[in-house]
């Protein structure tokens, strides 16, 4: 475990369980992210409870969620708000893990780098992929079979069965429709 100790490790860690928190917030309930978050953030806190931390880093990394938050709210804002997300979560991060010799900074600004874009990637990624697909309207929505011609599978009174366009769907209907026989849905 000795290879947590080294800030740089601590950091990549910190950043991908902030991803994935993030990622969890958004497809609540699957607990993949979650878990994954808690392992990842669990590392990196060991890494950091060893190497020291400086408090005041924990300010941009916590505000980071509130734009965040708005911009899975707000479409009109959403890309203003990410990229807010993006540099208070890459800064608070960056900042986090104090330097040797009392620097400022114990993160390689390269590896800081290529991490924080990556990482900023997939979540602008993931977060516009997420909340396109949470918007769309259903593909199999009932409405768009009004008026289209089925074929009643089974007897057809109160319920049965009615086969349109390669689907079998539910079907109701006050009159009796005999199974085989095509009909107009309404």
């Amino acid at each position: 475990m000795e290879f947590l100790l080294d800030a740089n490790v601590a950091y990549v860690l910190l950043v991908v369980g902030t991803l994935l928190i993030l990622m969890g917030l958004l497809t609540p309930g699957t607990g993949i992210f979650e878990l994954s978050a808690l392992f990842a953030l669990v590392l990196a806190g060991y890494g950091a409870y060893n190497l020291g931390i400086n408090p005041w880093a924990m300010v941009p990394l916590a505000l980071a969620l509130v734009p965040f938050l708005y911009a899975i709210r707000l479409p009109r804002w959403r890309t203003v708000l990410l990229v807010t997300t993006i540099l208070l979560a890459m800064s608070g991060s960056i900042l986090l893990f104090p330097g040797e010799d009392g620097r400022l900074i114990g993160v390689n600004l390269l590896l800081a780098g290529f991490v924080s874009l990556t990482a900023s990637g997939l979540l602008w990624l993931f977060v516009e992929r997420t909340l396109t697909a949470m918007m769309s309207l259903p593909t199999h929505d009932d409405h768009h079979l009004i008026g289209q011609i089925g074929e009643a599978r089974t007897d057809i009174h109160d319920e049965g069965s009615v086969q349109v366009s390669s689907e079998l769907w539910s079907a109701k209907s006050t009159a009796p429709i005999l199974a085989g026989r095509i009909c107009s849905i309404m």
